[in-house]
């Protein structure tokens, strides 16, 4: 006879979570990888402390729509997108800053 918690679940993996796909791999490696390559832009705006060329308004909208995927990954309570949007929101300011101070 098995015994079952009381609320009649079994023990294991949470109800409704399948297990990790070829894409949900691809896609978290990508998003390391793009973090990455974004870096750079980082290092030189603030260690040469240059920002000519680099819009204002095109980096201040993807750290708006960051935000708003921050909020919808933890709505959803996906680690995935909300992981990767706490280092594109740290990323996007650090821009956005060195951009009004440096251009």
């Amino acid at each position: 006879m098995t015994m079952l918690p009381p609320d009649a679940r079994a023990a294991g993996r949470p109800q409704g979570s399948a297990p990790v796909t070829g894409l949900e791999r691809v896609l978290r490696g990508m998003s390391v990888f793009t973090l990455l390559m974004t870096v750079p832009q980082v290092a030189v705006i603030w260690l040469r402390r240059e920002a000519h060329g680099v819009s204002l308004v095109s980096w201040a909208t993807y750290l708006v729509a960051a935000s708003l995927w921050l909020v919808y990954g933890v709505r959803k309570r996906d680690k995935t997108i909300y992981l990767a949007c706490i280092g594109w929101i740290a990323l996007d300011l650090a821009i956005v800053i060195g951009v009004v101070l440096f251009a």
